[in-house]
């Protein structure tokens, strides 16, 4: 019997990001077209926003509001009297925001074009933010302040569970009953699941899938994902569904709920690749079975079966075949939802292949700026490639982190090679060269690898990702980074305390988190810190002194973004595992039949935390801009807090502490970021007869010595400039020093003016 292979349709549900494809269906596109599976892929997300905020899609929802008799709030009345406005001026937004109509700027900028709702009413001082050059940035964030003012009317009127980055989120959010979700997929779908739905039956009859996937990542995406599986079910009854991302791997590891499976029929767990090739695998065969049926009917002269018994052959074979499954959750004969779990090996890191973008509508991404924040602003602004450097994360300790679950605990490099092969490879199909590293916390020696091969490729891409803030980062493995593209990092300062960085087992201080950002701001890389607030045990003095640390930060100018989180509890962290550790009470919820991971706590030795939150934003967001660094912290609470323990020079005395010599590297690689230099012989009535002469991109630059090291540098910054395959360590470097003649010793060469210039000029030390 020859094997049918399905036809495979990936959908991204809405909502996720509107500046860039999120990458689950990318990579697993690439990898089972790397199998020789057809695979089509939608983001119906985008799709989604761009129906609905299109000059059509405006006048059904005006449409709608006038007959729908909705109590309009005095904002959503104006916008509705604006309504000529909104449809006239729809579609040029839009194109601006895709970058297909630039010039649009100065007249989004300089005269009354956008309608303007309550968005526009604390609106920013843009000349300050900006600066008097950012005319399309200022144009930028206006137009999005007018998409939100068009969100907020819909969310008021036809579609209470619409979010730009999610849906029904609500729904979503700590479900441990299904009953809420199940009883809003039971009500008749409202305008904006009747125009996703349209979507989705257009795409349909496009691709014929066989199969259709759809990637969760987060609690907005899962009513749209369902609400878009049960019409599949309506339109082709033997299509099979399947689920997986980062929703169900953290929330529906425990799932017992049969309703679900009405419209999933197979939810997977952790990395997709291997659970998805038994999948295909086995309804493969079912097909098979299928087509061999149909043509022996056919050559009786009886007609094909009709879809339900195709389906009662999937049922009868079920026991045959679903026992080799991989971690994935199925509702069997009896009604009864079955976890099945054949110890397969996992997919390398090394074989799950490079995403694969085609067929997404890459020029129809929106870049929106939405608060003024450097680091948020990456996230909407620009369409950036995802890709990831490792799986999993490599210290997999933070107490509050999900260490237990696969996506973190399961750490797989692979090599350099491979990843700028990737990335080569990514460009060539996308035109973009843009690229966001989505690791959990990119490893600092697989980066430095992955900078040298990039350098050595002469591969000029853009670039930035998550860290851990520790000492492997090192001023002159930053330099290296910004060498290779990296324009800003992100990493986890959390609660900035030594005691409670402690307690999280984050593997950081203070001082080190000081140094390490002040090595990245100096290489020109842009620093966000993710903050947190209201860890277990945190007083309301450890608050206080963790916001005069950020002060300190920002007041030295080697952190430029952040972004203060409420601690919140997960099931599979350590502190949900072992709560008594950390001193917290459990106080539900109770695991249900369907999501469990957010618990909810107390913490009878910690401050009130909720209270200090909006202060803390406050504080942060002025902080970012420069403004009321010398405020007594009190300034930003209406309520009384205690003085700051923490002394005044704190991060400057970490920033004084001085490294380490060089001469205590030996074994460490010396790395050369110029050219190669010219010899000529120089003034030697002054006694320096040797002049190297550097030509770099911004200026050049000579290096004067004695003859012998001239030459000794010569051959060696020649070597280093054109040769990055080899690796030259220090002490090697020391061994070929021209002590006998030089009439002086290594180390001292280390102190000397041409040396420490050099440094200075991109000779690192990695």
């Amino acid at each position: 019997m020859s094997s049918v292979s399905p036809r495979i349709l990936l959908i991204t549900p809405p909502l996720t990001q509107l500046n860039t494809p999120y990458p689950a269906t990318p990579y697993i596109k690439g990898f089972l077209q790397g199998r020789g599976y057809h695979v089509a892929q939608a983001d119906l997300g985008l799709e989604l926003v761009l129906k609905i905020f299109s000059a059509q899609g405006l006048q059904r929802v005006f449409a709608a509001i006038e007959v729908g008799g909705f109590e309009l709030s005095d904002n959503a009345r104006r916008m509705v009297r604006l309504q000529r406005s909104y449809l006239a001026t729809i579609g040029p937004v839009i194109r601006f925001l895709q970058n297909k109509d630039t010039t649009l700027a100065s007249r989004i900028c300089h005269s009354r074009f956008l309608p303007e709702a309550a968005r526009f009413d604390n609106i920013a001082d843009l000349e300050a933010a900006f600066g008097t050059l950012g005319l399309s940035d200022q144009a930028r964030h206006l137009a999005t302040l007018y998409l939100e003012d068009l969100g907020d009317l819909i969310k008021e009127t036809v579609g209470p569970q619409f979010g730009f980055s999610r849906y029904a989120e609500r729904l979503g959010m700590s479900a441990t009953s299904f009953d809420a979700m199940h009883e809003a997929l039971q009500t008749p779908p409202n305008l904006l699941d009747q125009m996703l739905l349209e979507l989705l039956d257009a795409l349909v009859a496009r691709t014929e899938p066989d199969v259709v996937g759809f990637s969760v990542p987060f609690p907005g995406n899962l009513y749209g994902a369902l609400r878009l599986a049960g019409r599949v079910k309506e339109l082709r009854p033997a299509v099979k569904t399947l689920m997986g991302g980062g929703y169900p791997n953290t929330e529906l590891r425990q799932i017992k709920e049969p309703r679900f499976f009405d419209y999933i029929d197979f939810l997977t767990l952790d990395d997709g690749e291997g659970p998805w090739l038994r999948l295909l695998e086995y309804i493969s065969y079912q097909l098979s079975i299928a087509s061999c049926q149909v043509e022996e009917l056919a050559e009786a002269g009886q007609s094909a079966p009709n879809s339900g018994h195709q389906n009662n052959l999937t049922t009868d074979n079920q026991q045959l075949t679903t026992s080799t499954f991989q971690r994935t959750f199925l509702r069997n004969e009896a009604g009864v939802v079955e976890y099945i779990n054949y110890p397969h090996p996992n997919i390398p890191h090394t074989e799950v292949g490079t995403p694969d973008y085609s067929d997404l509508p890459l020029t129809e991404y929106l870049s929106v700026i939405e608060v003024l924040n450097p680091m948020h602003r990456l996230w909407s602004d620009g369409r950036w490639n995802k890709l990831t450097i490792a799986h999993g994360c490599y210290w997999k300790r933070c107490s509050f982190c999900d260490v237990t679950l696969d996506y973190i605990s399961r750490y797989e490099t692979a090599p350099a090679t491979l990843l700028v092969d990737r990335i080569e490879q990514i460009v060539r199909q996308t035109g973009q060269t843009g690229f966001h590293f989505v690791d959990e916390a990119a490893p600092p020696l697989a980066l430095r690898d992955l900078a040298i091969e990039l350098l050595r490729r002469q591969v000029n891409i853009t670039w930035w990702g998550n860290i851990r803030f520790e000492k492997t980062f090192t001023p002159d493995l930053c330099r290296l980074l910004a060498a290779s593209g990296c324009i800003a990092v992100s990493g986890g300062l959390e609660v900035a305390s030594d005691r409670l960085l402690a307690l999280m087992d984050k593997g950081v201080t203070i001082a080190q988190v000081a140094r390490v950002t002040d090595g990245f701001t100096q290489a020109g890389i842009m620093v966000h810190a993710y903050l947190m607030y209201g860890f277990p045990t945190e007083t309301a003095q450890e608050t206080v002194d963790s916001l005069e640390v950020v002060r300190q930060l920002f007041a030295a100018g080697i952190v430029q973004s952040g972004y203060w989180h409420r601690f919140a509890m997960t099931a599979h962290s350590p502190v949900g595992k072992n709560p008594a550790k950390y001193q917290v009470v459990p106080v539900g919820p109770e695991p249900g039949d369907f999501a469990w991971n957010d618990l909810w706590h107390d913490d009878p030795t910690g401050a009130d935390h909720e209270q200090f939150g909006p202060g803390l934003a406050k504080a942060l967001y002025n902080y970012m801009h420069g403004v009321a660094l010398t405020e007594p912290l009190s300034f930003w609470f209406d309520f009384k807090t205690p003085r700051t323990t923490v002394p005044r020079q704190l991060i400057q005395k970490a920033l004084q502490e001085p490294g380490k010599p060089d001469f205590a590297k030996q074994n460490q690689r010396l790395f050369w970021l110029g050219n190669p230099p010219e010899l000529r012989p120089g003034d030697t009535q002054k006694g320096q007869r040797a002049v190297l002469t550097f030509y770099e991109q911004a200026e050049d630059f000579e290096v004067k010595t004695s003859a012998p090291i001239g030459a000794w540098l010569h051959q060696l910054l020649s070597k280093l400039g054109t040769d990055y395959e080899t690796k030259l360590l220090l002490k090697e470097v020391a061994a070929t020093f021209p002590t006998s003649v030089a009439g002086m010793s290594f180390e001292s060469f280390l102190a000397s003016p041409a040396w420490l210039l050099l440094r200075e000029k991109g000779l690192l030390v990695l």
